[in-house]
């Protein structure tokens, strides 16, 4: 009892649908979406043997990524997005930083103030010799 022979026709079509995918853009299995034989290998969902088998495939989909600039148009769109949301990020950040700097000013402010407000009324009730009921609450 030996192995059963692979489906060569159903390898190269799972290859060429892993071709087509990544240069859309639009990866299932690979991680990055990157035009590279690995990650035709990966999105595949096939063994690395099996698909160095079909060197011409892999040719082609290296010939049709480089005449796309090696960057699917839905991973630049991606890259793109991202860069701009990490620049927002970062801009948000700063202006964090410097709430939660003003914040801390504005709790010493308080602070000190109260103590003022505190020391005033012990000064004007120490004056007027009139002596406050403690307040109902």
């Amino acid at each position: 009892m030996g192995r059963r022979p692979r489906d060569e026709e159903a390898d190269r079509a799972a290859i060429r649908a892993a071709a087509d995918r990544l240069l859309a853009g639009t990866p299932l299995h690979s991680q990055s979406g990157k035009l590279t034989a690995s990650e035709l290998i990966a999105e595949s969902d096939l063994r690395r043997d099996v698909v160095y088998r079909h060197n011409d495939l892999i040719q082609n989909f290296q010939a049709r990524a480089k005449a796309q600039d090696s960057t699917p148009f839905a991973m630049q769109e991606l890259a793109d997005e991202n860069r701009r949301l990490k620049t927002e990020i970062d801009e948000l950040r700063g202006d964090l930083r410097q709430e939660q700097g003003r914040g801390k000013i504005m709790r010493m402010i308080t602070a000190e103030l109260s103590l003022e407000l505190e020391q005033a009324k012990a000064e004007l009730e120490s004056r007027s010799g009139v002596t406050r009921l403690p307040d109902p609450r």
